[in-house]
Parts: C-alpha cells; structure tokens; sequence
C-alpha cells in the first residue's frame, strides 16, 4: 500500500487528529468518559415512568380525523349525560339457543350482580334478556325485576316477546336468528361504565377484567369458552402484551444469533465483548434520549433499534476488520488505529449523515416523526460509540494483552485473499472485468421494472393489523413455559364479529351532522332520504342502510309508546312515519321520556348536531367503506361530515402514503447531495458521490417490488422503511467507495482496487450482513403482524444494499473510469 492510501488526505488528518490522539494517547479516559455518561442515561431511565403506546392508538393521536372525533364526542358528553364514559361487551354464545328462558335468566344474574356492584361503577347494561323482559313488563326497570319477568312467563308467550322484542328494539343477537322460534347462538351484553373522561385505560381495563370474573363465577358461564368480555381499554392493555410477549422471544433469540454471528466475525472474545458492550450503550443512549425527550416507547420505535443494530454492527466490524488489516502489514498498535480511525471515521460520518438525512425526511409527516427525532439521536449516538468508545478499548485491551500470555485468537480480517470468502466477494469485480456494460444495463433494466411492480403495492392501517392469526398464537403457546404469551380475547372477538354478526371489528361509520336545518320541517326526512339505497359496502335493512340514528331512537320509542306514536303521527303531514312538521314538539316529547338517554346519544339538546352510525357490510373493504360514507355526507343535503375509526384510519393510510413518498424524494435528494459535496471537497471528484447512488437506487427499487411480492402493505410501521433504506444502501456502499478511493487514489489501477477493497472491506461487509440479517431476519417470528413485516423488510433492505454494493458497484466504477478516459468525455469534467 502506498504512503498516499495510507497517511489519507490532508483534510482527513486535520479531521481526525484530536480523536485519533484521544483514542491512542489515553484510551481508558475515553472509555471513562463514556461510561460515565451511560450511567447518566441510565439514571434518567430509572426515574422515567417506563410510558408506552400500542396499536393505532399511537398513529391516530393527534391527527386531524381523531381530533375531529374527539371534539364529536367531547360535544355529546357535554351535551348529554356526564357518565357513562366507557363501554365494554359481554359475548355469549349457546349452540342449543342463547334466548332459552334459561339463558336469558342467567344473562339477567349476570346484569344484576354487575350492576350492583359497586366497586364495578356499571352505570347501566342491556341484553336480549333485558330488553326481551322490557317488551313484557315496561314496568320492569332493575335486572331483578326482569329476572322475575322472564320467570313467570310462558314459553309460547316469550317466544312471542322475543320476536316483539326485535322488531321494535333490534335484539343484539347473531345472524342466524329465527324469530319464529326464538333462537340464536350468540347474544351480546352492552355494559356502560361510569368513569370520569380522564379515567386511566389500565383502570378501566381493570373494570372489565373485574367484570369477566363475576361473568366466569356465574353457573354455566366459563370465559373463553361460552363468555368473553371486550372493551376498548383490554384491546389496549392486549395490544400491549403482544408487545411484550413478543420482546420475551424475539429478543433472546435476536441476541443469540446475534452473538453467534459476531463470535464469527469477529472470533476473538475480546472484540465480541466490545462489539456487544457498544450496542448496550448505543441502546442505552437512545433510551434515555426518549426518556429526556418524553417520547414513550412505542410499536414503531421497534424498527428505530433495529436500524441501529444494522448500523451499529456494520461501524463495528469495519473498524475491528481495517485495524486487523493494518496489524497483519505488522504496524503496531497504536499506527494501526491511527491509519484505521483516519480512513475509517471520514466514511463513517458520510454514513452517520446520509443515514440521518433519510431519518430526518420523516420529520415531515405526524405519523413518522418521533421515528425520525428517535432514529437521527440514536444514529449520532451510534458513530460516537463505534467511532471512538470502541476503538479506544480496542487499543486498551490490545495494548494490556500484549506481552502477555493471554492467547489472541481470530486476528486476521475477513475476506483475505486466500479464504473462501475472498474468492467468492471478487464475483462483482470478475463481471466488471467482463461485460460490464452490458450487466449495468441488466441491472438498470432489474431496477425499471422492480420500481413499476412495486408502485402496485397495497396499504392497510387498523385494529386487527396488530392481531396476530390463530396459528401464530398456537406456535407461540408451544413454547416453554416462560416464554408462552398470556391468554387473548382479541381472537374469539374477531371470530364473533365477522363469523355471527357479520361485522368487522370497526363495524361502522359515522356520520356527523352539523346543522341548524335539523330543526326544520325536511330535517329528519333528509336523513331518512339519504339513507335510501344505500352503497354496497353498507349493511341494508331492504332498501334503507342499516343504520343506528335518531330516527332509530324515534321509531323504537313510538313502538313501545302509543302516546308517543300519537305524536309522531300529528305532526307527520306525509304519513310516511317521520315527523316533517314541527319537529321540535317531537324533540321535546322524546327528551322528557325514558328515551331521552338514547336520544341524546344521537341528538345534542340544542338539535343542531346529530350523529348516524352507518353498518358496514362484513365483506367491504375500508377504502369503499370510508368512500361510501364519504358520498352519503357529501350528498346529504345537509352540513355533514363523514368520521368515525374507520375514517380515520383511512386518513392516517393517506398520509402514510404521502409521508412515504415524500421522505423517500426528501431523503434522496439530500443524500445525493451531501455525497457529492462531500466527495468533492475530500477527493476533488463529485463523480465518486454520484457512483455511490447507484446501487443504492438499486436496493431501494427491490425492496419495492418485493413489498408486493411477499404481500406486505405499506402501513405506519414500515413507513420509514423506503427513506430509512437509503441510509442502509449508502452504509454499505460508501464504505466500499471510501475503500477504493484511498486505493486508486494511491496509485493502484482500477482493477487491483476493486481487488484490494473487495477482498477487505467487502469481507468486513459480508460478516455485518450475515450479523444484521439474521438479527433483524428474527423479528419475522413477532406475534405482532406489522413487526414481523418490518423484520423482513429491513432484513431484504441490508441484504440488497450488500448486494447491490459488492455486485454491480464495482462494474459502474469501471464504466466510469472508461467513460472518463475516452475522448468522448473532456478530461475537466472527468475529474469533476
């Protein structure tokens, strides 16, 4: 090696000067002083709370479409009662018939004992049974005075009640209900609790869990098997033990093939040890950065970590490999560090900044953002802990072995001329001696076509991408003891929702009306108008969409109140069955009566806003759910807007789409800029910028295709993956330009270049591939869905960029060089 490849440029010495005199002079004050900043990051940790998010919670909040609901149904507390503020579902399910007479009591004990317990705050429940009792006995208000009800009733004229029942109420029973007989397999059970708005979801899970208990001591009555109670706040606390039970396995095995592949790569324990005691503190860091920060640990935040694995694994094998290089040239200690942090730390912190810029080209969009603030801290921290904590130990320990007899193992670097694996990483360099023309534009042609296909790449956001199937469960309750995940209600939910009620999990949309007209003469006709022939993606009750409004509230009350009927027809003009004149009398009416509860669900007291939940048919996708509500709003001759979970996860897919294409061009652009700044100020080329893109364009267009080729839809978990693959592409192929500059630039031909960084620091980026991979590869086993497609995708992301870099990097460099030295090019701009 020449002194020119070895001493660097001048810029590089006056870069590196103070560090490299810090990591060689005084190595152990070095690791002092980042040990004691650990213990700081680890005392802020300690005093934190430990917050995290799950689910699309952490993806809806804040965003316009949940704001928006929010204030929907903050205006409707306000306006009607002040309880009530939770809801939870009691599912039971009877082959024989859940509306025997049998059943029904024990629906109604079920009812008493909850609402009678206080230490439940069960404002109120109904079931079939209860509203079965009510079709009998108006009179019979309390859970005990049903159960009597139903007691004393013949079997003849409780069938009768049952059908009665669900004509005027709409018994929440399964699909296949027969009226004529009173049957069905599965009933719900509504349970509203009074908490306070600001009740904690650990709280109000506490409730409904307390709440399954007294279901399961109840005769006839087991959870999981014939009951299950479900609410908003145990999908939450659920979705966080997923999380959980999947860092119990995924975790320890990720460790495990970590260690083994860096024992390989590295096989020498000491430098195992530094390599791993460097992750801990990288992680460590950025922990407390999101403690300090207030950034609580979320789904998301998952891949963040993984990210710096990848890099945190490639900065540390290239350092240990470069300096092993330089030890074999028979350097010593000290030199060798000098010439390895000198060549290495300029590469490393164009890696450090083009990978920040990818991270940062998130910080555009709501849905990416504390993966962006997180990911740019963390990826700093790691270029300071591998950049300089490492190689001072590794001249410390270096320095404290030498002379004695404690035996050196693995020294010699990966990928040297004589190893199989030498041999192996020169296949890009014996293309570019070849053909390569021709493989580039293979290659270009690859890219073109991956980059189309992948543009039909699907979306998807809601509840159930968190939910993991059936099997992946059972593969899960397999394992040994410790590490078998808790019991889930998620999926026998699931199971009722589209199997007996033909439902999804989100069932509805809604649609919320603001307007002064409500009071008018056509008011409540044009809500009746447009719920008219309704979109195929809603439920239909003949030619109306089955649809939960305060037309619902008027006609049910009507039913079960001739004074009220009497009403509603003196002031219908049309006698179609909806008040069309007046309407406020009505309003009035219905407010003062034992309706009024369920009125003012739907209704606020000044009549000028009122919301229509409208059913989605089981079989509709969200995107034609979300677009039939949207055109039912829209042709409401009314101020109407169409809101609801399923809008706005539907807008949070919208946004994550947007997100990603811009932080993808952001990312690009930045990155194809500071690489050709860059290479021009160091090496007076630009060009060598430019090559660096290549294969890096390359990686990002496979991963691309492969999105819809293993059916991976793009969702906010693997958002940032597109942008964030750029700062993985650029990690791997500057690492290999940087090589080969320092090579060609010190007076080696093109060819004996490629050579030379092929066999050194391709073999450094094959060992960090193989590590990254199948650390990464591991998360495929998460129990969480859109985990388990990040692993993969980040895993395919560091596989491409290694490919891409040892593969088809080498044939652009020799284009290039042929392109400059012909007369086709002028020699000035060669240079440039």
């Amino acid at each position: 090696m020449s002194d020119a490849a070895t001493d660097g440029p001048e810029e590089d010495n006056r870069l590196t000067r103070w560090v490299n005199t810090a990591i060689t002079a005084r190595p152990w004050t070095v690791v002092f002083v980042f040990l004691v900043i650990t213990a700081g990051f680890l005392g802020a940790i300690a005093l934190s709370d430990g917050e995290e998010e799950a689910g699309a919670d952490q993806f809806t909040e804040g965003s316009d479409a949940q704001e928006a609901f929010d204030e929907i149904q903050e205006e409707f507390r306000d306006e009607g009662r002040d309880t009530g503020g939770t809801t939870a579902q009691l599912f039971v399910e009877d082959d024989r018939n859940v509306l025997s007479k049998q059943s029904l009591l024990r629906m109604l004990t079920f009812q008493d004992r909850i609402e009678t317990e206080d230490r439940l705050r069960v404002e109120s429940s109904t079931s079939p049974a209860s509203l079965v009792a009510e079709q009998i006995d108006p009179e019979a208000t309390t859970a005990e005075e049903q159960y009597r009800t139903i007691e004393r009733t013949p079997q003849r004229q409780l069938e009768q009640a049952i059908a009665d029942a669900d004509e005027t109420a709409g018994l929440p029973v399964s699909t296949d209900f027969k009226p004529e007989s009173g049957s069905a397999s599965v009933a719900q059970v509504a349970i509203t609790y009074d908490t306070p708005p600001n009740a904690e979801t650990s709280d109000t899970a506490d409730l409904q869990f307390q709440t399954q208990e007294i279901a399961n001591d109840i005769d006839g009555y087991e959870t999981g098997e014939n009951v299950v109670v479900f609410g908003d706040a145990i999908i939450e606390e659920e979705t966080l033990q997923l999380l959980g039970d999947t860092a119990i396995v995924v975790f320890p095995a990720a460790v495990v093939l970590i260690i083994f592949f860096l024992a390989v790569a590295y096989r020498d324990p000491i430098d195992l040890m530094l390599g791993l005691v460097s992750l801990v503190l990288t992680f460590i860091w950025t922990f407390g950065f999101m403690t300090l920060a207030d950034i609580p640990f979320s789904d998301q935040l998952i891949t963040v970590f993984a990210l710096l694995l990848a890099v945190g694994i490639d900065f540390g094998i290239h350092i240990i490999n470069r300096y092993r290089e330089e030890r074999e040239l028979g350097k010593q200690i000290t030199e060798s560090m000098r010439i390895t942090t000198q060549q290495l730390l300029i590469a490393l912190l164009i890696v450090t900044l083009t990978t920040v810029f990818s991270l940062m080209a998130n910080l555009i969009s709501d849905v990416t953002r504390d993966f962006g603030i997180v990911g740019t801290a963390g990826i700093i921290f790691t270029f300071l802990i591998f950049g300089i904590f490492l190689p001072a130990g590794k001249v410390g320990f270096d320095t404290l072995r030498e002379g004695t007899r404690f035996p050196e193992f693995g020294t010699s670097p990966l990928g040297n001329e004589d190893s199989a694996l030498g041999r192996v990483l020169t296949v890009g360099v014996s293309i570019s001696k070849v053909a390569p023309v021709i493989f580039l534009v293979a290659v270009l042609a690859l890219g073109v076509g991956a980059t189309a296909y992948g543009t039909g790449v699907d979306t998807e956001f809601d509840e159930e991408a968190f939910f993991p199937d059936e099997d992946r469960i059972e593969q899960y309750e397999s394992l040994p003891g410790p590490l078998q995940p808790g019991e889930y209600t998620f999926i026998q939910v699931l199971t009722y929702l589209e199997e007996d009620f033909e439902q999804g999990f989100e069932g509805s949309v809604t649609i919320y009306i603001d307007d002064s007209e409500l009071r008018s003469d056509r008011g409540l006709t044009e809500i009746d108008r447009a719920l008219d022939d309704p979109d195929e993606a809603f439920e239909a009750d003949g030619r109306q969409a089955d649809a939960e409004s305060i037309l619902g509230v008027i006609e049910s009350h009507e039913a079960a109140d001739p004074e009220f009927a009497r009403t509603v027809e003196r002031y219908d003009s049309s006698g179609d069955g909806i008040p069309d004149r007046d309407v406020d009398v009505v309003y009035d009416e219905l407010f003062d009566s034992p309706a009024g509860d369920r009125a003012q669900d739907r209704l606020t007291t000044d009549r000028t806003g009122a919301i229509v939940d409208v059913q989605v048919d089981v079989d509709a996708e969200q995107d034609e759910a979300v677009a039939a509500a949207r055109a039912l709003a829209e042709d409401m001759r009314l101020d109407a807007t169409a809101t609801g979970q399923l809008v706005i996860f539907e807008s949070i897919i919208d946004e994550t789409t947007e997100a990603s294409v811009n932080s993808l061009l952001v990312a690009f652009v930045l990155t194809m800029v500071f690489l050709v700044l860059s290479y021009w100020w160091l090496e007076g080329r630009a060009v060598y910028g430019v090559l660096n893109l290549v294969p890096v364009l390359l990686a990002v267009a496979l991963l691309a295709g492969s999105m819809r080729l293993f059916d991976i839809p793009l969702s906010p978990i693997n958002a940032p993956i597109l942008s964030v693959s750029i700062g993985l592409g650029v990690d791997y192929t500057v690492h290999f330009m940087h090589r080969f500059v320092d090579e060609f630039e010190g007076g080696k031909s093109v060819q004996d270049a490629l050579g030379t960084t092929v066999r050194g620091t391709g073999g450094a980026l094959t060992g960090s591939m193989l590590t990254t991979v199948s650390g990464l590869g591991i998360l495929y086993v998460a129990l969480i869905p859109l985990i388990m497609e990040f692993g993969l995708l980040l895993a395919l992301g560091v596989f491409y960029a290694w490919l891409s870099s040892v593969l088809v990097l080498p044939s652009a460099i020799v284009v290039w060089d042929r392109i400059s030295s012909s007369e086709i090019v002028p020699a000035s701009l060669a240079r440039a």
